[in-house]
């Protein structure tokens, strides 16, 4: 028995047991039962199994891979057997991007999730090509005839010997030649003859005869000792030596004895393989980093193990297009004629990279350059000992100084951490300062890969991380949440009502808007160099909407397409045919449809209609205004006789305004306007009660409005139409102001906050910038 029995028995002693009693007892126990079990201590062990019971919600795993797969427990999938992990709850109510997934720590463990901080550093792009050895085109030499005739002898009868400069290659006997033998001959004696009389005349005639008989044998092959000889011994030769004008290797042997050839025949090619030629293929995607001058590394099977060293000295500038590739020509001396026309190479060049992809190299940076032969280097201007051509700077060929810290260094990710997607990629960044890890997925443009690097050129900064390992799953986590990823990069959110945005960044819209549209206008003039400017007056406009103004579904949306956008934009800066240009417009356009469509707005194609006033006018204009703006904020501050003095100032400003540059509807606009300015302000200056000035200025506010929407804003920023509704008796009126401030002109300190601005007026230039 427990304490509780016996204080029971107790109570119960004296008590007759009649059947009521026992029922009252029954009861008052059951009570009594209830109530323990309400108030016993909530740290009890059943009470807590009983709590995680209640509270215990049902699990639900999945692959990282297989989001299709879900599963009541933890284990293995059943398709890639890889281990499950929990299936977060969807946290989109409190994400600030459509691309951003928060995990906890344990799913973040599972996930395996690493990452690598953006970096600038310099990166080595190692580019492998593979080609074979040929002969260098400049040191090959033809033996021809240089006379009719016929060959009686070959002294070199089969390809592959070596010859060296003057030694005897051929034996030609030619009718011709002996002709020219007796013409000097015959000249000599009249020579002779002339010098045995005293006219001068004939002496020179005669040795200008011998002088050309000589030429003659001597451009039909003939050495000079060779015709020294026929002078001396006065004896016709009917045969020719023909000799090696230069040393090398007889690499083609087109003539036989006894075969008759014309002249011009080829007789032998002689190649001089002290210098070759490497023909490499390059791939047009490891272009970036070849430059004219470079120095290039290549094996070869016959000598395994063995370096060779070479410069380039020409890029093709054709593309194979089966191919996809470039033939570079790399020059390599060969003094022991190791290497051999037609053996195969691998080559290798290493370039330090840069930013903007130029390239760091000690031996050539601050150097001059011959464009002809790259082995010909000075450091100071001049001509190429070879070929007499003026050098170049090699910073004109792409090369940097090597100094670190003259030099930018770029903006690199590792090549794990890109998934690419086209011409652009995704990557994964984590965001700082979140109580959940939390990924953000960013649509960047990427330039080319320098090893295991890729150069960044938009979309992140420097010390941001990225995630090297685990991307792939969260890209498959953000897919089951029908959220932008890798395999849907343009996912765009329906939305049943527009998006709410202030009038300010309307403003700031309508300029991305126009120029979006300036690119489609200048893209079909293909002038590569006029779109690219295009690009960045995108890029300028996209970077300076102010996204603090907005909030929730509106910063979700405008944060993913002023990405893409700013994406498009630094890629078309990058275009180098209006085909890229017209295919980047295309996505472009799409982002600016979701946009347009959004935010209920539309690019004010009619803005371009504004008049291009002089700017004479325009400063005349700006007076006016200014005036007006202080005779706003007299009022604001409760001062009629400050609006009093700026409305006299304004009659004298309007004064000054010539109408000569204004014609046809715009001059009547004017004239009609300003004829009742003049009245208006007029009687601002003549004062009287602020509610009567205030009931003017209203009147002003009406003219200067159309005015300003007519001609745009006179100053570098927009005007702002502010509206108050409670004016005139909650009748409502509308005014100008030169900032986003808000201060009520018609209530001044009693509501100076009351009103907000609905409206900007852009400038002109901006106008006609973007709309022509």
């Amino acid at each position: 028995m427990n304490q509780k029995t016996d204080k029971t028995k107790k109570l119960l002693a004296g008590v007759p047991l009649t059947l009521p009693t026992v029922i009252l007892l029954v009861l008052v126990l059951l009570l009594g039962y209830r109530i323990g079990r309400k108030s016993a201590p909530e740290s009890g062990p059943a009470t807590q199994t009983a709590s995680a019971k209640t509270e215990a919600k049902p699990e639900v795993w999945t692959c990282s891979m297989h989001p299709s797969v879900q599963l009541p427990r933890p284990g293995l999938c059943p398709i890639c057997n890889m281990e499950l992990i929990p299936l977060e709850e969807d946290d989109s109510e409190t994400a600030t991007g459509m691309r951003q997934l928060a995990v906890s720590e344990n799913a973040k463990a599972l996930m395996d999730i690493e990452t690598t901080p953006v970096q600038r550093k310099f990166v080595t792009a190692v580019v492998r090509m593979s080609g074979k050895i040929e002969y260098d085109e400049t040191n090959l030499s033809y033996i021809t005839a240089w006379v009719p005739g016929r060959l009686d002898r070959l002294y070199i009868d089969y390809t592959g010997l070596p010859v060296r400069e003057g030694d005897h290659m051929a034996m030609l006997y030619s009718p011709e030649l002996i002709g020219a033998q007796e013409e000097l001959l015959q000249a000599l004696q009249s020579q002779r003859n002339a010098n045995e009389t005293d006219l001068g005349i004939m002496q020179d005639m005669a040795r200008s005869t011998a002088q050309a008989a000589r030429e003659k044998l001597r451009l039909w092959g003939l050495k000079p000792e060779q015709i020294a000889d026929i002078e001396k011994t006065e004896k016709v030769s009917d045969h020719v030596t023909i000799y090696a004008p230069t040393s090398g290797i007889v690499i083609h042997k087109n003539a036989v004895e006894g075969m008759y050839v014309q002249t011009g025949t080829k007789i032998y090619t002689i190649a001089d393989l002290t210098h070759v030629w490497v023909k490499l293929d390059a791939y047009e995607s490891d272009l970036e980093w070849l430059r004219y001058g470079q120095h290039v590394e290549f094996t070869t099977i016959s000598y395994p193990g063995e370096v060779f060293k070479g410069t380039i000295s020409f890029i093709d500038p054709i593309l194979n297009e089966r191919t996809r590739t470039v033939k570079i020509r790399v020059n390599v001396p060969n003094p022991d004629g190791k290497l051999k026309p037609g053996m195969f190479t691998k080559a290798i060049v290493r370039a330090q990279v840069a930013g903007a992809g130029r390239i760091m190299d000690a031996d050539l940076v601050g150097k001059w350059i011959c464009p002809m032969h790259p082995e010909i280097i000075k450091p100071d201007s001049g001509s190429c000992d070879i070929c007499q051509m003026p050098l170049v700077r090699t910073e004109s060929l792409g090369y940097v100084s090597d100094d670190p810290a003259l030099v930018e260094k770029p903006l690199v990710i590792p090549t794990s951490a890109a998934l690419i997607t086209g011409t652009r990629a995704i990557v994964y960044v984590r965001l700082p300062d979140t109580e959940k890890p939390t990924f953000e997925g960013r649509q960047i443009v990427l330039g080319p890969r320098a090893g295991d690097y890729y150069i960044v050129r938009s979309g992140l900064k420097e010390d941001e991380l990225v995630v090297t390992r685990g991307n792939f799953k969260i890209d498959s986590s953000l897919q089951i949440m029908a959220r932008p990823s890798m395999m849907t990069p343009d996912i765009s959110d329906a939305h049943e009502h527009l998006l709410e945005a202030p009038p300010a960044f309307q403003y700031q819209l309508k300029t991305i808007l126009a120029a979006a549209q300036n690119i489609e206008q200048v893209i079909p003039d293909a002038d590569i160099a006029q779109i690219q400017q295009a690009f960045a007056q995108l890029a300028t406009a996209v970077a300076a909407a102010d996204i603090s103004q907005l909030t929730g579904d509106a910063m979700m949306v405008f944060k993913e397409y002023a990405m893409r956008l700013t994406n498009d934009a630094v890629e078309g800066q990058h275009a180098k045919t209006a085909q890229d240009a017209t295919r980047i417009a295309s996505g472009m356009a799409a982002s600016i449809d979701v946009i347009s469509s959004s935010f209920g707005v539309q690019h004010d194609h009619s803005a371009h209609l504004r008049p291009a006033i002089s700017d004479n006018f325009r400063d005349q204009l700006a007076k006016l205004f200014a005036h007006y703006f202080d005779i706003q904020r007299s009022l604001a501050d409760d001062k009629p006789a400050g609006a009093a003095d700026s409305a006299d100032k304004a009659l004298k400003a309007l004064g000054g305004i010539s109408t000569e540059p204004l014609t046809g509807a715009d001059l009547t606009l004017w004239e009609k306007s300003a004829k009742d300015l003049r009245g208006i302000l007029a009687d601002i200056k003549a004062g009287g009660d602020i509610k009567t000035v205030r009931e003017n200025f209203y009147l002003l506010s009406q003219h200067l409005t159309k005015t300003a929407k007519r001609f745009g804003s006179t100053n570098p920023e927009p005007f702002y139409i502010f509206h108050c509704p409670m004016a005139f008796d909650n009748s409502g009126a509308e005014w100008l102001q030169d900032n986003d401030q808000t201060k009520n002109p018609y209530f001044g300190h009693m509501m100076l906050r009351c009103g907000s601005a609905t409206e900007l007026i852009g400038p002109m230039d901006i106008w006609q910038e973007h709309g022509n």
